[in-house]
């Protein structure tokens, strides 16, 4: 399992205004304390940034390498900021990410190729969000034989099929969780990528870790290769690197319908228990299901 750090992010209230004032200090060492964390990637995200863009992500990318040796995921939508950090990539960088919109393929798979670089397909489709996982799969094939078009391998493509809060559309979130299953035998070779948090998006700061690990399980039973996650959650790297069986074990059979004694369990895994049927609709989403 491939975890990159989700922590250095233009949203969040320490690095967005570090970020903005070039303060390079509390970065750095948020990016020396996700190293040591034991991820495998650290994702860069400046947002937009369309006015400062271009001096932004290199001067960003500048200042990571000189405390981590760490490849790294170069994560805005302002394209010349992407080459620009791609020039300074000491390592092979992953560009996060490319949809299907016209003008983000034209601009961007060619950086993917001249600088060989690595790409996250986000099946985000000309007419926007993906309806279920048959759409996803098509939007896989579109983007995966525009980008083979250019020589780009699917070695070098992860797939996002964008994850969705569970405070919205159920369908969407189990929709991933089956595409999941389908990505090998549309695109072989193609890697896959979830943003995890973004299924907690909206609930109170209490039940997102639950929500984020109890995903995560559903999706790795499906063959998830790589998430991008919040690098200080060690239970979640305690689960990606099998330390976490147990936990495993229950969310898997809860996935499968099996009829569980509850009372025969511990705490922490009931939780994860109530969370899969929470996951799969088959209980609704409240901020207390927990206490049910």
């Amino acid at each position: 399992m491939i975890l990159i750090a989700e922590n250095i992010n233009v949203m969040s209230q320490t690095i967005g205004p570090a970020l903005k004032e070039r303060k390079a200090e509390p970065i750095q060492a948020l990016a020396k304390a996700e190293t040591a964390a034991g991820v495998q990637y650290l994702d860069l995200n400046i947002g937009p940034s369309k006015k400062f863009g271009h001096e932004l992500m290199p001067w960003l990318v500048g200042i990571i390498q000189e405390v981590s040796d760490l490849p790294l995921s170069l994560d805005t939508t302002n394209v010349v900021a992407i080459e620009e950090g791609l020039k300074l990539c000491k390592k092979r960088a992953i560009i996060n990410s490319i949809s299907l919109q016209p003008e983000r393929i034209e601009q961007t798979l060619p950086l993917v190729k001249k600088y060989n670089a690595e790409m996250i397909g986000l099946l985000w489709g000309v007419d926007g969000m993906p309806r279920d996982a048959n759409e996803r799969c098509m939007h896989t094939v579109d983007l995966v034989y525009k980008a083979n078009e250019l020589g780009i391998p699917n070695e070098d493509i992860w797939i996002d099929p964008i994850v969705t809060p569970i405070s919205g559309e159920i369908n969407q979130v189990t929709a991933c969780v089956e595409f999941m299953g389908m990505l090998a035998d549309i695109a072989p070779g193609c890697k896959s990528i979830v943003g995890l948090s973004n299924v907690s998006n909206g609930t109170p700061d209490h039940l997102r870790p639950i929500l984020n690990r109890t995903y995560f399980i559903m999706l790795m039973r499906n063959g998830l290769y790589s998430a991008i996650v919040d690098a200080f959650d060690k239970e979640m790297q305690d689960i990606a690197f099998g330390r976490k069986p147990n936990l495993v074990s229950v969310v898997h059979r809860a996935m499968d319908g099996e009829s569980i004694d509850l009372a025969s369990l511990t705490k922490e895994e009931r939780d994860y228990v109530k969370t899969v049927r929470v996951l799969t609709g088959q209980a609704l989403f409240s901020n207390s299901w927990l206490e049910v």
